[in-house]
């Protein structure tokens, strides 16, 4: 795959080095930031198709960049951290990240990595769109031009507001929107701790479209952050 550029978010140079060589030889290109701040700054500047993120960085870290990064952009991020433990493979995959490699890691083992991801994300982004206006997740359809909602072939009757908020996180899908950010641009105004007004728009669109509200399937909770559209 040609013309690939990977971004790579490490303080240890040498690590960075060592993939610049194992990059090169697959045809990609790769940029290469210390800390989180420079790889945002590089983001605005540059087109990148993959980012490589390690969790223990100075100034902002891997798990604060990614939050940052998935409030904008949907594009495959595989986290890299020298701890074991399943709860921080947890904590990176719940904030949007797309895969975890633990420290130290093998240079094939993460190009494979790499590859499977840019495939998927390819996969996921070319397949054939049946109505430029339908967006379908799984047996769920929504039509933005008739605000028009289906769930297993069954009409879902929703407010204009909850439309709206469904018709964002499914636009969105993949992405963590954070409370205020689903606030401001549904509801239009400043958020002011409007906390429980997207809650409660959240728990009415789950009895609507999800077969049990307790245990969803497409709108996902990230505790502390927001909701997020799976995309199945």
């Amino acid at each position: 795959m040609s013309g690939v550029t990977i971004l790579m978010v490490d303080d240890e140079a040498e690590i960075i080095k060592l993939m610049d060589i194992y990059l090169k030889n697959e045809g990609y290109t790769l940029l290469s930031a210390s800390n989180g701040v420079e790889a945002l700054d590089i983001l605005r500047k540059h087109h990148v198709d993959l980012i490589i993120l390690d969790v223990m960085m100075p100034q902002m870290d891997g798990i604060q960049a990614c939050m940052k990064i998935r409030e904008e952009n949907n594009i495959p991020i595989i986290m890299l951290s020298a701890k074991s433990q399943e709860i921080d493979k947890i904590a990176g995959l719940s904030i949007g990240a797309d895969d975890y490699v633990t420290k130290p890691f093998s240079p094939l083992e993460l190009i494979a990595r790499i590859k499977s991801q840019l495939r998927r994300f390819n996969q996921l982004n070319t397949s054939p769109v049946q109505d430029e206006n339908e967006i379908r997740i799984d047996d769920l359809v929504i039509n933005a031009a008739s605000h028009r909602v289906t769930v297993a072939g069954e009409e879902v009757k929703l407010t204009p507001r909850e439309f709206s908020l469904l018709h964002m996180l499914a636009v969105n899908r993949g992405l963590v929107l954070s409370m205020d950010k689903i606030y401001t641009e549904v509801w239009n105004e400043p958020f002011m701790e409007s906390k429980n007004t997207v809650m409660v728009h959240i728990r009415k669109l789950r009895e609507k479209i999800e077969k049990d509200p307790q245990q969803p399937i497409y709108i996902k909770t990230v505790w502390g952050i927001g909701y997020k559209m799976e995309k199945l």
